[in-house]
């Protein structure tokens, strides 16, 4: 089930996300899925305009996201038990992991419990989210038939971290190398990344569980951690290396080896567009080399080496004459072009971090949340994002299966039948259904436009949500008599 399933429906979908939320009072358990069935069909909109201008209803959401026991790990809880318990099936899937910033421009006073971001020369406040996504993986192991990565099923979030940061005392700016006491005993920031793993513990005999991540888990203690628990990875390497023991030749870093490695295929990946580039289509050589042994870094009291080797296999994909390079660290036997390219479709799917984190940010608007503790803010969020990865997986679920019965597209009898008489056409498929939901959200459907994205079906869903309540309403009114 990916988290989009009866996300027409806001209040069915909001029970099954958050129906089982332990507050200890079945009233806050119901504020709770008012609230986030409320941000599901009216993304973006204030808590006073959720609650359609009554002060009670706005004070009880204030209340409720004030509560002690409203904490994000409690409030997304049943969320992650329904997604863990789908890992729990036969197949493959990707667990993406990433961390972005939330930052709240200066207040009247300041947020309590918030920490600097940033250069922090504004005054903002804010924290790092650190999120692991899961995903279905098609193909069960086999290369995926498109060039580019296949549409995902996201599941839902396995676990969420809000890490604040702690503004550098005295001592340690004093300090030539910032190695004081009190900066040794602070959590380290590169900790989240393996405290995400612990939460969510050792795939099934039958699954394989695959963390995908950017350059900021190119962590030892990260990808060791992959190791003892039995998950796969693939992540984009950042530090070159030092082999264990030398391999492809006298090349003693990663590298080195890496870029040794002759051709071993070609494959298309289209970028998405930039600050100051265009999006492309960039034509790709991929090169593997499997049997590596990552030595273990340098550590207080421990010397390079003295940990145990993290084995892995290197893939690159380059551009030629270009400056677009991925060395993938990946921790199976990669033996033939197929493997490699997929294991760059895997990678290429982290974009979808990104996509979450804008429709956190931009969609939702979770750094323009008024609220003025930490607390609070921590725990509007957690609901934020739940609600922002079922907008992403509009696009997705768009894309999966676009030549099935229309049916099958997500949305009720009533839905269909309501988006069906508004664009008057009979809308046979799933691509029928997505294009014209996009046609409410502003998609002109142009030979060059390509297929809509998540933000143009979330528009169109809203869109169609009104007209919904309206027909709903209209079958309430009493009939005139004439």
């Amino acid at each position: 089930m990916s988290i989009s399933q009866h996300f027409c429906d806001a209040g069915r979908w909001a029970q099954t996300h958050f129906g089982g939320v332990p507050l200890g009072d079945v009233r806050r358990t119901r504020r709770v899925c008012t609230l986030a069935a409320g941000w599901a069909r009216q993304p973006g909109a204030s808590i006073p305009r959720l609650g359609a201008g009554s002060a009670y209803a706005g004070k009880a959401a204030y209340h409720l996201l004030g509560s002690a026991a409203a904490t994000p790990d409690t409030l997304q809880g049943p969320h992650r038990a329904l997604v863990l318990q789908q890992l729990q099936q036969a197949g493959t899937y990707l667990l993406l992991e990433d961390t972005t910033q939330l930052r709240w421009a200066p207040a009247t006073a300041r947020r309590a419990g918030l920490g600097p971001v940033g250069a922090n020369v504004s005054g903002e406040q804010g924290v790092l989210l650190h999120s692991l996504v899961a995903a279905r993986w098609p193909g069960g192991g086999s290369e995926p038939s498109a060039a580019t990565r296949p549409p995902l099923p996201l599941l839902g979030l396995l676990d969420q971290q809000f890490y604040v940061r702690q503004a550098r005392s005295a001592a340690e700016k004093a300090h030539p190398h910032g190695g004081t006491r009190s900066r040794q005993g602070r959590a380290r920031e590169s900790d989240l990344w393996a405290q995400s793993l612990r939460a969510i513990g050792s795939p099934p005999s039958q699954g394989r569980w695959v963390v995908v991540a950017d350059r900021g888990a190119d962590i030892y203690a990260h990808l060791y951690q992959c190791q003892q628990q039995g998950l796969g990875f693939v992540v984009r390497a950042a530090q070159d290396r030092g082999l264990a023991a030398a391999a492809g030749g006298s090349a003693a870093t990663l590298f080195a080896v890496a870029r040794a490695q002759p051709s071993a295929g070609q494959m298309e990946l289209p970028l998405r567009a930039r600050p100051g580039q265009a999006a492309r289509l960039a034509h790709l050589q991929v090169s593997y080399c499997p049997g590596l042994a990552l030595r273990a870094p340098q550590r207080p009291g421990a010397s390079a080496g003295k940990g145990p080797p993290v084995t892995a296999s290197v893939v690159r994909v380059w551009e030629p004459g270009g400056k677009l390079e991925w060395l993938l660290l990946c921790d199976d036997v990669v033996l033939n072009g197929p493997q490699a390219r997929e294991r760059a479709q895997q990678y290429a799917s982290r974009w979808l971090m990104e996509d979450f984190h804008k429709a956190l940010k931009t969609g939702l608007g979770a750094e323009r949340l008024q609220l003025h503790t930490a607390a609070r803010l921590f725990a509007a969020v957690a609901l934020l994002s739940v609600v922002a990865l079922a907008l992403v997986d509009l696009r997705e679920h768009s894309r999966q299966r676009p030549d099935a019965p229309a049916e099958t597209a997500g949305l009720s009898a009533l839905y269909l039948s309501v988006l069906r008489s508004q664009r008057s056409r009979l809308l046979q498929t799933v691509r029928e259904v997505y294009y014209a939901l996009a046609g409410l959200g502003g998609h002109l459907g142009r030979a060059g436009d390509g297929p809509p994205g998540w933000q143009t079906l979330w528009l169109g869903m809203v869109h169609l949500r009104y007209l919904v309540e309206g027909v709903e309403l209209a079958a309430q009114l009493p009939r005139e008599e004439h």
